[in-house]
């Protein structure tokens, strides 16, 4: 006997979305079911194309139809996926911007220009359509990063007004104050004025479609950070920490920004970069120059997510240096490190989005 859509239907229903903690029927993740005789396709769409438990979720559709609807089924399931979001719409050039990510740190000096670039990287890698905002006023790194030093944002039009261009490096749409300066020209920007200069990256830049924009903030808590959660609706920021206690104490002072009444923006999740230094001939061993699990610590404390632990390692440097950030060389430890960071913070933007009620679109 030939089985039917409403029986794929009910044995999906035993399949649940492991971070949602609903079935993939309850959560409308299942489209284009068909059946015919013993073949049976169907498409899943999962919340991202980064989704960490893709393998685990196709699996378990296999599973389910192989063992509640014909053991001897042939089963096409295609995998696909329709980034989340609940920003509140709007009609500045940011209206199909999804979510915006802040990458914030308390002091300087612990890599967070590093992670920014190689999340937004990562997350293109696995098929996302990615921006990124050089929002680091006085020290813009980003160019360099990007190897995308000497360019300059072109032009467009939105709504018949003239604005920028991004310019384009790997995929990732870039915009920074570090285009507008010349190497050896310092950006002397005021209070009122750094905040300006930030509002025109976002909204004097024609974005376009995309799933994330990641936000690489100066370090610190001042006007900057301020003005953004005040100009910006941000899904939610990543604090980056090297693991000493001087670093950490400066962490706190961040993620309490962010807690701040009046701001409320969520942590997704800490990156303990620098947690151990591996020499590149030595691969197995482990050094802890600046402290061991100070961040892993710290996000038990506050049950803040840790989405991952970077070593310190040569390459990483060198990839930033030369243009083209560790998370594209692929035969790397960093790379695999890097794409699980992406995983995890793709993972808990989902599930952030999934809890925020209809009603604020």
């Amino acid at each position: 006997m030939s089985a039917t859509i409403q029986q794929v239907i009910d044995a999906l229903k035993y399949v649940d979305d492991p971070d949602l903690k609903k079935d993939l029927i309850t959560l409308n993740m299942v489209k284009d079911i068909a059946v015919n005789g013993k073949n049976i396709s169907f498409t899943v769409v999962l919340t991202t194309p980064a989704c960490p438990m893709k393998d685990m979720i196709h699996n378990a559709c296999m599973n389910a139809i192989l063992h509640y609807v014909d053991k001897e089924a042939n089963v096409k399931i295609n995998m696909t996926s329709n980034v989340t979001s609940k920003k509140p719409k709007d009609e500045t050039t940011l209206r199909d911007v999804k979510n915006i990510i802040a990458v914030a740190s308390g002091k300087g000096g612990v890599g967070k220009s590093t992670v920014a670039a190689n999340l937004a990287l990562a997350l293109t890698k696995q098929g996302a359509k990615v921006g990124l905002v050089d929002a680091d006023i006085y020290g813009p790194s980003q160019a360099i990063m990007f190897g995308a030093v000497g360019d300059m944002p072109g032009s467009a039009q939105f709504e018949g007004k003239a604005k920028m261009k991004p310019v384009e490096s790997y995929g990732v749409k870039l915009n920074s104050i570090g285009f507008m300066a010349g190497p050896n020209q310092a950006v002397a920007l005021r209070g009122p004025m750094a905040s300006k200069a930030l509002g025109q990256l976002f909204f004097d830049t024609v974005w376009g479609e995309l799933d994330y924009l990641i936000v690489d903030l100066p370090p610190g808590t001042g006007d900057i950070q301020i003005s953004l959660c005040s100009l910006v609706p941000l899904t939610g920021a990543i604090v980056v920490c090297t693991p000493q206690d001087v670093a950490l104490a400066d962490a706190r002072k961040g993620i309490a920004l962010f807690n701040l009444e009046g701001i409320k923006v969520p942590i997704l999740g800490l990156v303990e970069n620098m947690a151990w230094f591996t020499p590149e001939e030595l691969p197995d061993n482990k050094y802890y120059i600046f402290g061991k699990d100070g961040v892993k610590k710290l996000s038990e404390e506050l049950n803040i997510p840790l989405l991952a632990q970077i070593p310190l390692v040569q390459s990483i440097r060198e990839g930033s240096d030369q243009g083209k950030p560790s998370v594209l060389d692929t035969n790397s430890v960093t790379a695999k490190i890097f794409t699980e960071m992406a995983q995890n913070a793709a993972q808990q933007i989902a599930i952030k989005n999934a809890l925020v009620p209809e009603e604020v679109n």
